[in-house]
């Protein structure tokens, strides 16, 4: 089993879904401006087994990989239909792979987050802490 598709499919829909519409107004600015069709596709494409599915085939087409190498030898009984029915099982091969990584993602990244969050406060209240002036109960008895 080759992983080289799914990780460029979760690759490509990890930039596309969450983080060019963060990087400044302009993919945002573009998808606004998108005919309907494309925008529907946008947003209907956001499952990443759904998106996985399609690119799989298009980095098929553009590569020649195969997620699951022996499909890249049918059977000669199937004639013109072997490549695109290899394709398409390849393709639904790789998007539950996708569909994997990307709940992986979000499964690490939520702990990862709070734990940041976490860190981030303990060290504002310890900047706080050393900013203050130490108060103390000592009295200083003058003969």
């Amino acid at each position: 089993m080759d992983f080289t598709l799914a990780l460029i499919g979760l690759s490509t829909y990890l930039l596309i879904w969450e983080k060019l519409p963060e990087w400044g107004t302009w993919f945002n600015w573009l998808l606004a401006r998108l005919p309907a069709p494309l925008a529907y596709l946008y947003q209907a494409w956001r499952c990443p087994y759904c998106f996985g599915f399609w690119v799989a085939l298009a980095l098929h087409a553009m590569t020649g990989l195969y997620t699951l190498p022996a499909l890249n030898t049918m059977p000669a009984y199937l004639g013109v239909m072997a490549q695109p029915l290899a394709w398409f099982l390849d393709a639904l091969a790789t998007a539950p792979i996708i569909l994997v990584g990307k709940l992986a993602i979000d499964a690490i990244a939520a702990p990862a987050i709070k734990g940041h969050t976490m860190k981030q406060e303990f060290l504002k209240a310890m900047k706080q802490s050393t900013a203050e002036p130490q108060k103390t109960n000592m009295t200083v008895d003058t003969p």
